[in-house]
């Protein structure tokens, strides 16, 4: 294998040296089985295992540590969840993000009570058959509960070998690159243990900004930080602006202060979610207000103000308009009267509610 950098470099040390390491400073999380509770015998679930790896998906760690509780509450494994409506799925995934993360996660439960007998399985391949795991997710956990060497590679790993090798090559065009170092690297034993003290490593030494290379158990093998440029790496390509969308959604209130919210079609951003009935998200459309395309077309609307949300791939500007509803009314079959407080909603949409409770209280 032909090195971007020093040939010479014995990289082969670096597994052990941050085995070590991660033997003496693993982070304890709810589904983490750590170092010394495994050669104490212990084992991960691994029902624990893709809960986790599914809600950490462009989530962090911060937030899924206050949400994995309650979903292995309500659900303490595959058959059960399997056994649970959508909806209930839905309502508590909201505020997550990434909102067919929730509907696999339901679809990959069902999955395995009914054609693997509720148990995972234990090979990456068998593991990428299933809905809403791909490649990352697979490996992840062929190599934390089943300990199969499988080689993982997330953002904070991404960065970390990154800086290893001084990748010159941007993102995201050095991800096969990486991938392929991150393989030379991996060892053959302790490969879940070897992953996630990459994952430590990533979070807590090796940082996006100001890595802290004087705590760094493998600094001796980075070539990073040899140049005395570890913030540097990995190198990415320019961002494009992202696009400025704008939309309009209606708050219909009934006599006893409940709100209207309708059931998103399952595919497509927010899929399957409860929000606010209201318009296509358009790309720099200018001000649209509520028209003869509007539903409530008997409504006096009432602008109450505009809330914005940021999205992966564009900024989202939505005008709310708050309007009583007539008498009689009639709600369509995919929409149902809810308190405002007992509604779980996307955040977008609970921007949008929560604008219309405090304008209601002026």
């Amino acid at each position: 294998m032909a090195f971007e950098t020093r040939e010479e470099k014995n990289l082969s040390a670096i597994a052990p040296a941050l085995l070590r390491w991660y033997g003496r400073n693993a982070r304890t999380l709810p589904w983490r089985v750590g170092p010394k509770d495994l050669k104490s015998g212990a084992a991960p679930d691994p029902y624990h295992v893709w809960l986790s790896e599914i809600m950490l998906q462009q989530t962090t760690v911060a937030t899924v540590v206050t949400r994995y509780g309650e979903f292995l509450e309500r659900w303490p494994n595959v058959v059960v969840m399997a056994a649970t409506p959508l909806d209930d799925i839905l309502g508590a995934w909201a505020g997550l993000g990434y909102y067919a993360r929730a509907r696999n996660l339901h679809k990959c439960a069902v999955v395995v009570a009914s054609d693997h007998g509720g148990e995972f399985p234990d090979r990456e391949e068998a593991l990428r058959a299933l809905p809403g795991i791909g490649d990352y997710t697979a490996a992840a956990i062929a190599a934390i509960a089943f300990n199969q060497r499988a080689v993982v590679v997330d953002g904070n790993i991404e960065r970390v070998v990154s800086r290893i090798i001084a990748i010159e090559t941007p993102l995201p065009a050095a991800k096969p690159i990486i991938k392929q170092y991150t393989n030379y690297i991996w060892p053959k034993a302790r490969s879940g243990d070897f992953a996630q003290g990459l994952m430590d490593l990533g979070a807590g030494v090796c940082r996006p900004k100001a890595p802290s290379c004087s705590s760094c158990p493998i600094s001796s093998h980075c070539d990073a930080y040899a140049r005395g440029e570890p913030g540097r790496f990995p190198v990415k390509a320019p961002k494009k602006p992202k696009p400025i969308r704008t939309g309009v959604v209606f708050a219909l209130r009934n006599r006893k202060g409940e709100i209207l919210f309708e059931r998103r079609p399952d595919k497509g951003l927010l899929g399957g979610m409860l929000g606010l009935p209201g318009t296509d998200w358009l790309v720099e459309q200018g001000r649209a207000g509520p028209g003869a395309g509007d539903a409530f077309t008997k409504t006096t609307w009432k602008k109450t103000g505009s809330i914005t949300h940021i999205f992966t791939h564009f900024h989202l500007t939505l005008e709310v308009y708050v309007g009583v509803a007539p008498k009689g009314f009639r709600r369509s079959s995919n929409q149902q009267w809810i308190a405002p407080a007992k509604a779980r909603l996307p955040t977008v949409m609970k921007k949008a509610v929560e604008l219309v409770v405090e304008k209601s209280k002026r």
